[in-house]
């Protein structure tokens, strides 16, 4: 049994890995600054895994908190969450994406030394690829900048990559993610930023719990068979899953390595949306806008390598997706 420290730990992914942890075993101390989270999300956290779970309000930018937190309750591996992800917002504000992301992590290092402990799973992006050479992207794919979220991914990667290098003590893998979408089949966990503009799913959300009147699609005009992005959108609870086979790769495993977490299956905006309203029995209200700065037409995984090195793939289908995310919308409208 693991006990994890889970940066960002109160957000959408840090609850559904939580309680997958949990599933298997481990245990989780959460650490948020509720920058981008509430913290009545862990009530319906604590209904799923039968107790109120453990959550310090804290930043990662604080080395001394976060090496305190270790020892005080014996942490022996941290799943590192907790990051600005907005790629419009980083465009706008590149300064804020360096030190949230970058820095962050920099002092969650330090505070892991002065710990003691070295074994870490670093939250990644598939935005790290750049506009694809090839599709499906591996690991091997060159990686590039192209908007201040993707270069805040990059620096971090590097930065565990020379840690590695430098000290054979480090266990990391940075887990690129593609498009994680859905809710825990509960409906008591679902992705709910504070942010004005997110994610197309929490998009959705909104629209159809009368938040917003209509769903923005950012450019109509893409070489894709629709002429709107195609993404790798991947069920919540197939990435938290991803993320304890990882510890159990990392339990025999030094040095730093690359993973992909996605389908492998190319799904366009306009796909997820008539999928999306099939599930509700209705329609979804559209309006077509501008591109966003930073998007690339086309983004979809080659995920063998995670079945190779740790027995995982991605089993739940688009529609799954989109059913259990509609099970969290009736309950956030009752």
């Amino acid at each position: 049994m693991s006990k994890i420290l889970l940066t960002g730990g109160a957000g959408y992914i840090g609850t559904h890995i939580a309680v997958c942890a949990q599933a298997a075993g481990h245990e989780c101390i959460l650490l948020d600054n509720f920058s981008n989270s509430d913290c009545g999300v862990l009530v319906n956290l604590g209904k799923i895994i039968g107790s109120q779970p453990v959550c310090i309000t804290g930043d990662v930018r604080d080395s001394g908190l976060v090496a305190e937190v270790i020892a005080r309750h014996g942490i022996n591996a941290v799943i590192h969450l907790a990051g600005l992800k907005s790629v419009e917002e980083s465009v706008s504000n590149p300064e804020l994406y360096f030190d949230n992301n970058v820095e962050g992590t920099r002092s969650l290092l330090a505070g892991m030394e002065m710990a003691g402990i070295f074994r870490l799973v670093f939250s990644s992006s598939a935005t790290v690829y750049g506009e694809p050479e090839y599709l499906p992207l591996d690991e091997e794919h060159p990686i590039r900048s192209v908007n201040p979220y993707a270069d805040s991914k990059i620096k971090v990667e590097k930065l565990l990559a020379n840690k590695c290098e430098k000290d054979e003590r480090w266990q990391v893998a940075c887990l690129r993610y593609f498009n994680p979408v859905g809710s825990h089949p509960s409906g008591l966990l679902g992705d709910n930023p504070k942010a004005l503009r997110a994610n197309l799913m929490p998009m959705i959300a909104r629209v159809l719990t009368g938040k917003r009147e209509f769903l923005e699609i950012y450019g109509n005009d893409y070489d894709t068979p629709d002429g709107t992005c195609l993404r790798d959108y991947i069920h919540i609870m197939d990435l938290a899953e991803g993320h304890i086979n990882t510890l159990n790769f990392l339990d025999e495993n030094s040095g730093c390595t690359a993973i992909n977490l996605g389908t492998g299956n190319g799904v366009s905006v306009l796909d997820l949306v008539r999928t999306f309203e099939q599930v509700i029995g209705g329609e979804i209200p559209l309006r077509m806008a501008p591109r966003r700065p930073g998007d690339v037409p086309a983004c979809y995984a080659n995920c063998d390598k995670a079945k190779a090195l740790m027995n995982w793939e991605a089993t739940r289908n688009l529609a799954t997706m989109c059913e259990s995310t509609w099970e969290w919308c009736k309950r956030i409208e009752s």
